[in-house]
């Protein structure tokens, strides 16, 4: 009998990664690799995977895998799915994307929990989210004036969290 590692529990799927189909690998990649700054764990052509557990798949190779058949009843991007990222500079990204002309859903806009972030879609019209790092609102509030309870009111972050942030801030 197989004993159970400290990484996998036998009787339980551990997640692995997400995958988006996209009709056209290579622009998808460039799209990833140059916009985004993700950086390539594997290439197999049709099925690329990126650092964090996110891939792109072929649309047709992988309807092909998953049905044995082509199947173009299936579209991609449909608005339906978000993947998401962090960087410190959002207004930095934006510049560049709106440079590229890259279809933005929304501008930087403050979201309820205090996070600052925008949406865009990528080449096959998947929604994609950038938003600050959580540390980085945390940090913002407290430089504000609002106390710890303040804070975790607001942002809906643990108590443990917010002294940790709020400890790296004053380093």
């Amino acid at each position: 009998m197989a004993k159970e590692s400290k990484n996998y529990n036998l009787s339980s799927p551990k997640f692995e990664s997400a995958v988006f189909f996209v009709k056209d690998v290579e622009k998808s990649k460039n799209f990833y690799v140059n916009f985004l700054g993700q950086k390539i764990l594997m290439d197999f052509g049709r099925n690329v995977g990126f650092e964090g557990g996110f891939a792109i798949w072929e649309t047709d190779y992988a309807l092909n895998i998953i049905f044995e058949e082509k199947s173009s009843g299936i579209s991609v991007g449909g608005n339906n799915a978000e993947i998401y990222f962090e960087v410190v500079d959002l207004e930095g990204l934006l510049k560049k994307l709106k440079k590229e002309r890259i279809e933005i859903i929304h501008p930087i806009r403050e979201h309820p929990w205090g996070q600052r972030g925008f949406r865009f879609y990528d080449p096959d019209h998947h929604i994609i989210e950038v938003s600050e790092p959580m540390l980085n609102v945390v940090a913002r509030m407290y430089q504000n004036g609002m106390d710890i309870e303040e804070i975790k009111k607001k942002s809906m972050m643990p108590k443990e969290f917010i002294e940790m942030a709020i400890t790296d801030i004053k380093k």
